[in-house]
């Protein structure tokens, strides 16, 4: 078969399962067993595809029409311009959470160093090592799974950068939030769990099904670990340090509210790229 039929073959068996970003995923995939580009499809659409790569496709598109998470079946996700490993026992990246690591770094210093509490598979932390200098940081989250993951994009980060000492030294602790923790950060950057548990038989099958548990259920208001960490932080905090939060789309009054209560100053929010609340940061006073 040729490689736009092999394409087109991949878009239709995903329709027909209501998978909706269907082109998206059926070139993807393609790229991923082919080890081609986004423009073989425009260029080369008519190669002929070897007969064990069309077979290989064909096993992942069934996957995907299990709706098994496009980024389990390639073991990988793009993020702030990294690649980074994923699996069952992480969050899967998003885009959103780009904006937490793009305001966190307008206020990252030279020689901060940095916390990043529920890590999972430490994409926060590392971005924000990779983009600064003279940092350091370290990675909390209580699933022994996710900091073995964490672990290896470190690695994988750090090879990238050519060995950058702030990502070879960073760490990882396995810690029911600040259980274990010791020392003082410059600033402590979080993305915790924020659904309340009742919605979250709700959500989609990509999400509900593959992605933990433990990474989702934010317990009945979603306000859970925001209220435990920002009173935990305000401890591990030096004096002008910065807390962030990515939150859910509806939830900013209440995290502001919970952050002033804790004693934090110059509550901000911070829209996404779609206009919806999706960052919420503030200092703690001297």
């Amino acid at each position: 078969m040729k490689y736009k039929e092999i394409y087109h073959y991949g878009v239709c068996q995903l329709s027909d399962v209501g998978i909706e970003e269907k082109e998206w995923d059926a070139r993807l995939l393609l790229e991923y067993v082919c080890h081609t580009d986004r423009n073989d499809l425009l260029v080369h659409g008519d190669r002929e595809v070897p007969e064990s790569e069309k077979d290989r496709y064909f096993a992942l598109i069934e996957e995907r029409k299990r709706h098994v998470p496009l980024q389990h079946i390639t073991g990988e996700q793009e993020f702030m311009g990294l690649v980074f490993k994923v699996d069952g026992h992480v969050l899967i990246p998003r885009q959103d959470t780009e904006i937490l690591v793009e305001e966190a770094l307008r206020h990252l210093h030279d020689g901060m160093n940095l916390l990043d509490m529920c890590t999972g598979s430490g994409c926060i932390l590392l971005s924000l090592l990779y983009y600064s200098n003279g940092c350091s940081g370290t990675g909390v989250d209580i699933s022994k799974e996710a900091l073995v993951l964490a672990r290896e994009n470190a690695a994988q980060i750090s090879r990238l950068a050519g060995g950058k000492e702030e990502i070879s030294n960073c760490r990882f602790l396995q810690s029911d939030l600040f259980e274990k923790l010791e020392g003082k950060y410059d600033m402590i950057v979080s993305n915790p769990p924020y659904i309340p548990t009742e919605v979250i038989s709700g959500l989609m099958e990509e999400v509900r099904d593959y992605e933990p548990m433990e990474a989702l259920d934010g317990k009945e208001d979603g306000l859970f670990f925001y209220r435990e960490i920002s009173v935990g932080a305000y401890d591990f905090l030096k004096g002008g340090g910065y807390l962030f939060y990515e939150i859910g789309h509806d939830q900013a009054n209440a995290v502001e509210d919970i952050m002033e209560k804790a004693g934090y100053r110059e509550v901000t929010v911070v829209k996404d790229y779609a206009g919806l609340d999706r960052v919420v940061y503030g200092w703690k006073p001297a």
